[in-house]
C-alpha cells in the first residue's frame, strides 16, 4: 500500500536538536511557512497566536537576557544552550479565564505548530519544540513582552540539518485504542 506524501512526512518527520549548518534561518522563511501554518483549526476563529523570532544575529543577547533568569551556576549552561539553534520562534499564546476557551485555544496552537514542523521538515528545516522553565518565568515574559492575558507556550529551536537522526518506535495502536461497547 502507498502511503501519502503528507503521511509520508508525517512518519518521517524528527525533532532536530542539535547538528545544525550553518545555513541561517531567514525572517522571511519563517513567516511563509507561519502563513501556511495558521490555517489550523481554531474554535471561533479566535487564532490565538502571537511569534517572537529571534534570528542567528540576535540570538547571543537574546540568550544571555533569558538566562540571566536563571540562578548563576547555570546561566553560561542556559546561555549556550539557547545559543545552539540558528534561529527561535517564541510562541505566543492568547489565554481566557474560561477553561474551555482556554484548551481550545492551547489546541489551535498545538495545532498550528505541528502545521509549522511539518511544513518546515519538507523545506529540510529541523525544528524542534521546547518546553524549558524559562517558558513558565514571569522575568522572561517581562523581557519578551509577554502580556497579562497571555502565555508562552514554547520556544521553536530551527536550524537546517546534515543529518536525520534515527526515529524512535511509537507504541502500537492497538494498545491505545478501544471501542466503546455502552
Amino acid at each position: 500500500m502507498n502511503r501519502t506524501e503528507l503521511a509520508k512526512i508525517i512518519r518521517e518527520r524528527r525533532a532536530i536538536k542539535s547538528g545544525y549548518n550553518d545555513k541561517k534561518v531567514t525572517k522571511e522563511t519563517v513567516m511563509q511557512l507561519l502563513e501556511e501554518s495558521i490555517w489550523a483549526p481554531t474554535h471561533g476563529m479566535r487564532q490565538p497566536w502571537r511569534f517572537l523570532f529571534v534570528d542567528k544575529d540576535h540570538l547571543p543577547s537574546f540568550a544571555k537576557k533569558i538566562a540571566s533568569t536563571y540562578p548563576k551556576e547555570i546561566q553560561a549552561n542556559r546561555e549556550n544552550y539557547l545559543n545552539e539553534p540558528n534561529a527561535i520562534l517564541v510562541v505566543i499564546m492568547e489565554t481566557s479565564d474560561i477553561p474551555k476557551q482556554w484548551d481550545e485555544n492551547f489546541g489551535a496552537v498545538s495545532a498550528m505548530i505541528q502545521n509549522f514542523w511539518l511544513l518546515a521538515w519538507e523545506e529540510k528545516l529541523g525544528v524542534v519544540w521546547k518546553t524549558n522553565p524559562h517558558i513558565y518565568d514571569e522575568k522572561v515574559k517581562e523581557i519578551l513582552n509577554v502580556k497579562e492575558n497571555e502565555k508562552i507556550v514554547g520556544f521553536i529551536h530551527m536550524g537546517y540539518f546534515n543529518e536525520i537522526p534515527q526515529g524512535k518506535e511509537r507504541i502500537p495502536l492497538a494498545e491505545k485504542f478501544e471501542v466503546f461497547k455502552g
